[in-house]
């Protein structure tokens, strides 16, 4: 399978502006520009490759844990987040995942190690191998 977005700029890097659009619609002419990237950490100037990296990870290792949680009985509902980090001048250097659930007939070992191995073999994690990818993992009851 393979999936698309197209990306669009205008200007310069500091002063420039563009659009990313993606082949579902999700995402139709989604701004971004210089101060969503480097300078507005609230978010809210628009979007940026990090945070787009980041929703790719949230929602794939999300996926990938529900699977193995359902191999081992009842998915239950997760909660994930990723949180990418860039460092200017340096590059992305690492996204956290956080993940959340109640899982009936689960403990929190079993928990723990079925989020290691989503990490693990989550696609998209496996994309991030040049960057450090760690999990935060909590059964809540």
């Amino acid at each position: 399978m393979k999936h698309s977005a197209t990306a669009q700029w205008t200007g310069d890097l500091k002063q420039g502006a563009g659009t990313v659009s993606s082949q579902s619609g999700a995402l139709a002419g989604l701004g971004y520009s210089y101060k969503s990237r480097f300078v507005d950490e609230t978010g809210k100037s628009g979007t940026n490759p990090e945070e787009l990296i980041a929703a790719a990870h949230a929602s794939c290792f999300a996926m990938q844990f529900s699977a193995f949680l359902a191999e081992n009985g009842t998915p239950g509902q997760v909660d994930v987040s990723a949180v990418v980090e860039l460092i200017p001048g340096t590059g992305i250097t690492g996204s956290a995942l956080s993940v959340e659930g109640r899982v009936p007939g689960i403990d929190a070992a079993k928990f723990t190690e079925l989020a290691n191995k989503a990490k693990a073999e989550c696609p998209v994690s496996k994309a991030l191998g040049a960057i450090n990818v760690t999990i935060d993992a909590k059964l809540l009851s």
